[in-house]
């Protein structure tokens, strides 16, 4: 068997509306939380919130009398709110479509000098062939910046700092074989397979 459904927030509240109209009185909390459930359904838990949210939307008034908070609300008063709602979706419903007529004459000031004409298209096909060219050089000029005396200079210079980079590691590995050399009598042939060096391993020219 399915579970019943519970009653949704606005039904709770229309139900609670009919407390107030049916009786024409006035109720302090505790009142309402013993008619509520009883008479129209509405958990226990959950009147006091469903009674405060008619109070904040004015469809109930409040008034502290002493340590009490007294709830009353007549169909005057209801009417009152929902004229008063009413009013406000309309106000929000014209200040829209004013919303809505303004972006319409901006968009329609943005097509101004955008329709599509024959020379509108030609100038756009034009443009693009230009962008593709652009593209095109672009990409044969980087093939021709090894030719740039500027890049051809720069790769001078680095040729020379990894060529005398190369001379102090190649200085480094004969220092270390003649010191191998004197401490352990090695011969070169058999210091060359120990770390493995070429057998024609020397300076680059």
């Amino acid at each position: 068997m399915s579970k019943k459904k519970g009653l949704s927030l606005e039904e709770k509240r229309t139900r609670m509306m009919e407390i107030f109209f049916e009786t024409k009185d006035v109720f302090q909390l505790k009142d309402i939380e013993k008619i509520a459930p009883k008479t129209k359904g509405i958990a226990p838990m959950t009147v006091k919130d469903v009674l405060q949210s008619l109070v904040d939307d004015n469809m109930v008034d409040c008034e502290r009398v002493g340590t009490s908070n007294y709830y009353w609300a007549f169909p005057s008063k209801a009417l009152h709110a929902r004229k008063h709602k009413l009013e406000e979706l309309q106000t929000q419903s014209s200040q829209a479509k004013q919303r809505k007529i303004s972006v319409q004459k901006a968009v329609e000031k943005a097509k101004v000098g955008r329709q599509d004409t024959k020379e509108r298209s030609s100038l756009l096909k034009e443009l693009n062939a230009l962008r593709e060219e652009r593209t095109r050089l672009q990409a044969e000029l980087e093939k021709y910046r090894e030719c740039d005396p500027e890049v051809v200079e720069e790769m001078r210079k680095s040729n020379v700092i990894a060529k005398e980079a190369v001379s102090r590691w190649t200085d480094n590995i004969f220092s270390i074989k003649s010191w191998t050399k004197k401490k352990f009598s090695f011969d070169d042939s058999r210091i060359n397979k120990a770390f493995g060096i070429p057998e024609d391993f020397d300076y680059m020219d």
